[in-house]
């Protein structure tokens, strides 16, 4: 069975074309949000509940179905779980098990080069800095405001909300350089 989810996108914030859309692929049924933000998604999660073995997802464009690259690779795994394929209309994307190429195959190695190439221009990143004397984190505290906290937490005559007060040590950083 044709099923159709729509949800108000620029351009179409009624969801009209979306809905003539459905009609015109003979959808049976059409889930519609009655918002586009992207939380409390309940018609997507409604249709997700009820979609049956053989059942095809029509949809105008994949931005209309999913959030990001790996949301549509969940919802991509969910509907081959349950036996149904997916028909995004603008991008004539068909997940159709006949077709030449996997879609959800290809959508994998895309959402799995872009966590690789963010994770890998982060790790650049971190090596020029560390090269040019930065270091990663927050900055460390001055040797002198850590040796005074040190002296006043060991004198035992202030408690540690007076030493945070008068050297701006937190507690857990004073308690890091006495473990050391």
């Amino acid at each position: 069975m044709k099923i159709g989810y729509a949800r108000p996108i620029e351009g179409d914030i009624d969801c009209g074309k979306q809905k003539e859309l459905f009609t015109d692929m003979n959808c049976a049924e059409t889930y519609v949000e009655s918002h586009s933000s992207p939380k409390k998604r309940e018609e997507l999660k409604r249709l997700l509940e009820h979609l049956k073995s053989d059942d095809r997802l029509m949809v105008k464009s994949l931005h209309v179905l999913a959030d990001s690259t790996r949301h549509l690779m969940e919802l991509l795994d969910l509907l081959e779980q349950k036996g149904c394929t997916l028909y995004s209309h603008r991008e004539q994307i068909d997940t159709d098990p006949d077709k030449l190429y996997s879609f959800q195959k290809i959508v994998q190695c895309l959402a799995d080069f872009q966590s690789d190439s963010i994770s890998a221009k982060t790790k650049a990143g971190l090596t020029v800095a560390k090269e040019k004397g930065m270091h990663a984190g927050r900055p460390r505290k001055p040797d002198a405001n850590v040796k005074k906290a040190i002296e006043m937490y060991e004198s035992k005559k202030y408690n540690l909300a007076e030493i945070k007060e008068k050297t701006g040590i937190s507690k857990s950083t004073l308690y890091r350089y006495l473990e050391n």
